[in-house]
């Protein structure tokens, strides 16, 4: 026999049924549960039905009464009391529910406290209770103490918590000595940075005057004179000075279609404009 041959006896047990795992484990689709209506849902239960027969709760006579109004009361045990009396927690005199509640023995009076439990008592107490049972008021009478019951329903008492010592007051904090006043050194003059002027190209080095109005060119817009001035050209004479390699390092430059400027005859154009 090894650890690992340690097993049940055959038949002790039982695995449980997995359903809803497929229509070929028997227990797929509907998982046991029929088809449709009020039981094959979850959360139902239809108590008390017994296929049309008298129910059995209605069968069986009824017997006993509960009480609406039942007293219920704060249960004190000889051991919780005895455990107060070596603790030294209870005042000396009579000692009621208020004076249970404050020293902490019970948590709430409710409709009064009743005495119940056995065991041994190791001091002397004067208790004054809704109730008590045989025993545990023999305990207390053996111990030297008195057992009152009274028929009257305890005020509520509202446990005294002791109050915490005020916190000392901090000390104002000192006050920093003020700072000697550094003069704040005058910002130095921004140097004034010279804009560069747009580089001119393909030009005869003449760029003084107002810009030519070069849409009067067939074939240039607002759009491509925008662009053309973007590179520096602004004049007539500019663009009557282009050469084949100017065309075409114009046409690589300025997005635009091949043989356009030939085709449109620009320099032929410019060239009349600037005589005028």
């Amino acid at each position: 026999m090894r650890l690992n041959e340690l097993a049940d006896n055959p038949g002790a047990t039982k695995d449980r049924i997995r359903v809803g795992r497929g229509v070929g484990s028997g227990k797929g689709k509907t998982a046991g549960r029929g088809v449709k209506g009020q039981k094959s849902r979850s959360g139902v239960t239809i108590g008390g039905y017994e296929g049309g027969q008298m129910p059995i709760f209605m069968r069986l006579p009824k017997r006993g009464f509960n009480k609406p109004n039942r007293l219920k009361f704060a249960e004190l045990s000889i051991r919780r009391l005895n455990q107060a009396v070596e603790a030294g927690v209870l005042p000396k005199g009579d000692i009621d529910a208020a004076a249970l509640v404050n020293a902490g023995v019970i948590r709430r009076e409710l409709d009064g406290v009743r005495l119940i439990g056995s065991g041994k008592l190791t001091g002397k107490v004067n208790l004054v209770v809704r109730g008590a049972t045989p025993g545990a008021t023999k305990i207390v009478e053996a111990a030297g103490g008195t057992v009152n019951v009274t028929g009257v329903k305890p005020a509520k008492v509202e446990r005294t918590v002791a109050e915490k010592p005020a916190k000392k007051a901090k000390p104002a904090p000192k006050k920093a000595a003020p700072k000697a006043e550094v003069p704040k050194a005058e910002p130095k003059p921004k140097a004034e940075v010279k804009k560069a002027k747009p580089k001119v190209l393909y030009t005869d080095g003449a760029t003084d005057g107002e810009p030519d109005d070069l849409k009067k060119i067939k074939g240039i817009g607002p759009k491509f004179e925008g662009d053309l001035n973007s590179k520096g050209i602004y004049y007539y004479r500019q663009i009557a000075a282009w050469k084949k390699a100017d065309i075409e390092m114009v046409e690589g430059i300025i997005d635009s279609f091949p043989g356009r400027i030939e085709r449109d005859e620009w320099v032929k154009q410019a060239a009349e404009l600037a005589k005028g």
